[in-house]
């Protein structure tokens, strides 16, 4: 049968996601974890694979099994094996047919910016610190050169290994909640890097190093070397994995809405 599942952890202490022979990684916990409720080898197949640092408040992953196991017993079995800083939030049987990537709608980041001269202490590792007065008028209204479909070279990775840079950011909205600056963004698929490519941009134009329209210069140049800085992983969130309704994987509320909303 196959498992789908529904994944929150803390990316702090873990090298990304995926297995690494010298690294301790979220997937090698998670298929430990699994592993030892099915009393077989399990492999995940993720919907997402995030990077070093980056957290998931709601990762979607599935995976294949002889095991019968009701639903209870996936999820606590596997939280009975996991570390403090991953958690199975759900989990059920679904169809063959569906694959956590390839059925994938969409998919949701956040992006989260302490924005003030001190840097954090119990956010440290949760927030990216900005100790210049970010204007965030003038990040939204960069805000408007990126959003639709275009080609994102400009904000992927030296080494992303996607075959077409075309992407389409369906939303990218950012607001302050006192001193935390919010980016969201919401779009069919992400390059490596991107988002965090993006809020590189955008924290720079509201530093005022540059103005609004250098996003828009940065996205047509279609040249990684021309976009600045890639911003800090510690900030961002794999908030949710969009699925068409029929295929019945529930949307997770953030455990902290007051940090995520």
């Amino acid at each position: 049968m196959r498992i789908a599942a529904i994944l929150e952890y803390d990316g702090s202490c873990f090298s990304g996601w995926q297995r690494q022979d010298q690294a301790r990684s979220v997937q090698a916990v998670v298929e430990e974890a699994l592993s030892k409720v099915a009393d077989e080898p399990v492999q995940v197949t993720v919907a997402g694979r995030t990077d070093a640092g980056v957290h998931a408040l709601a990762q979607v992953i599935h995976f294949d099994t002889t095991a019968a196991r009701n639903a209870y017993s996936w999820v606590r079995g596997a939280n009975s094996n996991l570390p403090d800083d991953v958690a199975v939030l759900w989990a059920e049987e679904v169809k063959n047919d569906f694959h956590a990537r390839y059925s994938a709608t969409g998919r949701y980041y956040h992006y989260i910016i302490l924005n003030r001269p001190i840097r954090p202490t119990y956010l440290a590792r949760h927030v990216t610190h900005e100790y210049r007065p970010l204007d965030v008028a003038s990040m939204q209204d960069a805000a408007r050169f990126l959003t639709g479909e275009h080609d994102f070279s400009s904000f992927r990775a030296a080494d992303c290994q996607a075959k077409n840079p075309v992407r389409t950011l369906r939303q990218l909205e950012i607001y302050r909640h006192s001193d935390l600056v919010h980016i969201h963004a919401h779009a069919n698929a992400f390059l490596h890097h991107m988002v965090r490519n993006i809020a590189g941009v955008l924290m720079t134009i509201g530093a005022g190093e540059r103005k609004s329209s250098w996003a828009e210069q940065v996205l047509e140049a279609r040249d990684r070397t021309v976009g600045g800085i890639t911003a800090a992983p510690d900030g961002l969130y794999l908030v949710s994995i969009g699925y068409p309704e029929t295929m019945n994987i529930p949307v997770v509320a953030p455990a902290f809405p007051q940090i995520v909303d």
